[in-house]
C-alpha cells in the first residue's frame, strides 16, 4: 500500500463526502436493510466504525465495499442522515488511490471498467465496460454463453450513449482526481 498518512485520509475521505464519520453512532439501522449484507463478510456499520477508530487500513481492504450497490437503502433509513452510500464510494476510490488489496479483485476490476465508461461516455456502455472488464480482469471465457441470447434481444448496444455535457463529466473526474492528491 502506498503511504497512508492518516491525517490525508481523513482530509480527503471529508472532502469527497462532505460529512463527518463520527456523525455515525452505530445504530445498525443501514446494515439491518442492505441487500447485499448477506454476501458480505462485515456489515455496513462495521466500516464506518473502522474508520471512527482509525483502522484505514482495515476499512479499505475489506470487500464489503466493494459489493456496496449504492442502492441507497441504508442512507434512506439513517436517522443521522448519514449518507452511507456516498461514504462506501469515498473509500473505494481512497483504497484504489492508496492501492489496498481487498481480496476482491474482480470487483475492483469491475468497478475500474464501469467508471472509465461513465468519465468516456457519460453513461454506462455495456459492451465497452464489458471488454474493459474483461481485459483487467483476464477472465475471457466467463458468461460467454450469455453473449449470444444478450445481442439477439438487443439488451447491449453496438455503439454508446454519449450524453450531453461530456466535457463538465471529464471535468468532475479532473476536479476529484485533483481532490485526492
Amino acid at each position: 500500500m502506498k503511504n497512508l498518512n492518516t491525517k490525508d485520509f481523513k482530509k480527503n475521505l471529508v472532502a469527497i463526502t462532505s460529512q463527518d464519520p463520527a456523525l455515525c453512532y452505530q445504530c445498525g439501522k443501514c446494515s439491518a436493510g442492505c441487500p447485499v449484507r448477506e454476501f458480505s463478510e462485515s456489515p455496513p456499520n462495521r466500516i464506518v466504525r473502522y474508520v471512527q477508530l482509525g483502522e484505514y487500513e482495515m476499512a479499505m481492504s475489506s470487500p464489503t465495499i466493494w459489493l456496496c450497490a449504492g442502492c441507497q437503502t441504508c442512507t434512506s433509513r439513517c436517522p443521522q442522515e448519514f449518507d452511507l452510500a456516498k461514504f462506501m464510494d469515498a473509500v473505494r476510490e481512497l483504497a484504489l488511490l492508496y492501492g489496498a488489496v481487498s481480496g476482491d479483485k474482480k470487483s475492483e476490476d469491475f468497478h475500474k471498467a464501469f467508471l472509465n465508461q461513465i468519465k468516456n461516455f457519460g453513461r454506462a456502455y455495456e459492451i465497452g465496460m464489458l471488454v474493459d472488464y474483461k481485459l483487467k480482469s483476464k477472465d475471457f471465457l466467463q458468461d460467454m454463453d450469455l453473449a449470444p441470447k444478450t445481442l439477439l434481444k438487443g439488451k447491449l448496444g453496438m455503439f454508446p450513449h454519449i450524453v450531453k455535457g461530456k466535457k463538465g463529466i471529464k471535468k468532475m473526474f479532473k476536479k476529484t482526481g485533483e481532490v485526492k492528491k
